[in-house]
């Protein structure tokens, strides 16, 4: 079957993301998008050519995802028969402000690279601009839950202690489940109390700290594991492999719903985050920890402390209670 002109860029621009040695997370989500918006203009406009789409196409495409919801759209009559998505729970859902946010950047990340590229004479997406949307409270865990949601994990056996000491590094550390998991050994510097994280969501390395009680915590897991499993891997199955992102998540959905409380491994990065800044911590210092490319998207992120909280940071941080006048 003879490709579209809108298929072959696409084409394309996964061989230019592919050069760029983007994640393959990232590139999945450009391809998923930009085949379901090709799909979209093909059977509404009939427009196969990204010469002709125009900026009204867009904007209709993103009234359309808010009107139609989840799974109504696809790039393939065939995925539809075989996944049956009308059987979902959620179908036809509203789809967030934000998920549909991340298609509009998308759909612009190709359009802006086919514009320098010179294979359109104009930039149809110039003028789009995202859907406002309202800042969603990150969720602070307290010291008595996160306690609590410890002591779910059967630590006499080897996937429950393992999964126990992720979950105190994840808070400790602030790094992504995913850094997490793809530690070794070798990247653990107990007696600096740092460590090496290789495989970031930016390529770029960078270094984690944790503390003393930490320290402490991880020498001896990694006393127990090497009596048990022959691995390089920090956190590994009780096979050596390397743990998965999703198999962690799901061990700690199931713990969370043992004391009654949602949990997702970036809620621990989150209140890493937020538990950071109100024991006094800064900004630019927090960028770096991160891994974020610019102090801005930490800012934008971190900046919804609740009144309480920025009373209690207040009354730490006051002139007059330190100087005690």
């Amino acid at each position: 079957m003879k490709m579209t002109d809108f298929e072959f860029q696409i084409e394309n621009f996964m061989i230019y993301c592919s050069s760029k040695n983007l994640s393959k997370k990232t590139m999945k989500a450009y391809e998923q998008t930009l085949k379901l918006f090709g799909s979209y203009m093909q059977e509404k406009f009939s427009v196969e050519e990204v010469e002709k789409i125009q900026t009204g196409h867009i904007r209709q495409y993103i009234k359309y995802l808010r009107e139609r919801g989840k799974y109504t759209t696809t790039s393939n009559q065939k995925s539809i028969e075989i996944n049956k998505p009308h059987n979902r729970k959620d179908y036809k859902k509203e789809i967030s402000d934000s998920t549909i946010n991340n298609y509009i950047r998308n759909i612009k990340v190709f359009f802006n690279w086919l514009y320098e590229e010179n294979e359109i004479r104009k930039n149809p997406t110039e003028k789009i601009q995202k859907i406002k949307t309202k800042r969603k409270m990150k969720e602070t865990i307290s010291e008595e839950a996160f306690k609590a949601l410890l002591r779910t994990f059967d630590t006499t056996t080897f996937h429950g202690y393992r999964n126990h000491i992720i979950t105190k590094l994840l808070l400790d550390s602030g790094m992504r489940i995913g850094e997490c998991l793809s530690l070794t050994v070798e990247n653990i510097d107990i007696k600096n109390k740092v460590i090496l994280v290789e495989n970031t969501k930016g390529k770029n390395q960078r270094y984690v700290y944790f503390s003393l009680r930490m320290g402490e915590n991880l020498r001896r897991w990694m006393q127990y594991k090497d009596r048990y499993v022959e691995t390089n891997f920090l956190f590994p199955t009780n096979k050596g492999t390397q743990l998965t992102i999703n198999s962690y998540e799901t061990q700690l959905r199931k713990a969370g719903e043992k004391i009654d409380i949602k949990i997702h491994p970036h809620q621990l990065r989150n209140n890493f985050s937020k538990y950071y800044l109100l024991n006094g911590g800064d900004f630019f210092t927090l960028s770096r920890i991160l891994g974020h490319s610019s102090v801005k998207v930490t800012e934008e992120a971190y900046m919804d402390l609740t009144p309480e909280e920025i009373n209690k940071k207040y009354q730490k941080h006051s002139p007059l209670n330190k100087w005690r006048l």
